[in-house]
This record gives C-alpha cells, sequence and structure tokens, in this order.
C-alpha cells in the first residue's frame, strides 16, 4: 500500500494544523480576557462607590462652607454695627451645628 502525498495535499496538512493551533490560542486570550473584564468591573463598581461617597462629601463641605461665609460676613456687620449681636451668635450657632452634622455623618458611615 503506498500514500503519495503532493505538495499541494501537504500545503493544506501544515495549514489544517496552524488552524488548529491558533484556534487553541483564541481559546486561551477569551478564556484570559473573561477574567481581565470580570475584574474591570469589580474596579468600576468601586469606583461609583468612590465618587459618589466623594460627591456627598463635597455637597456637605460646601453647605458649611456657605455657613461660614454667612458667619463671618455676619460678624463683619456686627463688628461694623450693621447687625445685632443675637443675628452673628445665632448665625455662628448655625455654621457650627452643620460642622457637628458633618462630624456624625462621617461617624455612622465608619461604624
Amino acid at each position: 500500500m503506498e500514500i503519495t502525498l503532493t505538495l499541494k495535499d501537504l500545503g493544506l496538512i501544515l495549514i489544517g494544523t496552524g488552524i488548529i493551533v491558533l484556534l487553541i490560542y483564541c481559546i486561551g486570550l477569551v478564556k484570559n480576557l473573561t477574567v481581565t473584564i470580570k475584574h474591570t468591573n469589580k474596579i468600576l463598581e468601586d469606583t461609583q462607590v468612590i465618587t459618589a461617597i466623594a460627591a456627598e462629601r463635597a455637597q456637605d463641605i460646601d453647605h458649611a462652607v456657605e455657613d461660614v461665609t454667612e458667619t463671618v460676613s455676619n460678624i463683619s456687620e456686627a463688628l461694623k454695627g450693621n447687625q445685632s449681636t443675637i443675628a452673628a451668635l445665632s448665625s455662628i450657632v448655625n455654621s457650627l451645628i452643620s460642622l457637628k452634622n458633618i462630624c456624625t455623618r462621617k461617624e455612622k458611615r465608619a461604624e
């Protein structure tokens, strides 16, 4: 029994073997990409949580800064004699309450 291989047959065998090897590499690549995408999704979820916390803190600080600014302006007006001392003291108390609320929120979240 004789087996005759032509150059065409040999070329087709080499091309077929190359395609099989390429498929094996592609399967490995897809497997690694799946793991990478899962890790990336976890990182993005963490980033969303951190961004939400940062935005909330920025709003809290903005309210506190507004209260402090109002207090400072009221104190300066009171020193100039344009406002009563009671209104200035109430503004100071309001700003201190705002700062206290920010601190208690941080403590509650830390627990």
